[in-house]
């Protein structure tokens, strides 16, 4: 390989992108069911849930989480783990009309994991805490 070669891309790297790829792709579709970009209530799912407002879409998020939560125990009891892809995919996916109805998008979720990368949860958790206490006054 030369100076000027770059090295090929790994497969987890491919993958990373990839799934960013389509996270993004999805992004820009719900973003396109919004009304004030012509999305239409009529014709599309994503639009009528973003019409109806938060309460819509929020209880969506609940129910999608509490079947994830199913799926799951159903995993742990011999069931079929292709459930619970599907059940998080739902859940991603409702997710992500709320992040969008919010001005935000899936990237703004993976840059918040990156940053948490290497970070133990205990560690966070404590400092959250302090943050909290801090903002408070105490």
């Amino acid at each position: 390989m030369s100076l000027t070669d770059s090295p090929s891309p790994s497969s987890e790297d491919t993958l990373a992108q990839s799934s960013e790829d389509t996270l993004a792709r999805l992004a820009a579709i719900i973003e396109s069911r919004k009304a004030v970009n012509g999305g239409d209530p009529e014709k599309s799912y994503v639009a009528r849930l973003l019409h109806k407002g938060p309460d819509a879409f929020l209880k969506k998020i609940g129910e999608e989480a509490t079947e994830t939560v199913m799926a799951a125990k159903d995993v742990d009891h011999g069931g079929d783990a292709s459930k619970l892809v599907y059940e998080v995919a739902d859940l991603w996916f409702h997710s992500m009309i709320a992040l969008a109805h919010y001005g935000l998008t899936p990237a703004d979720v993976v840059n918040e994991l990156a940053r948490r990368e290497g970070l133990s949860g205990l560690e966070e958790k404590a400092l959250r805490k302090v943050q909290e206490r801090e903002r408070l006054g105490e």
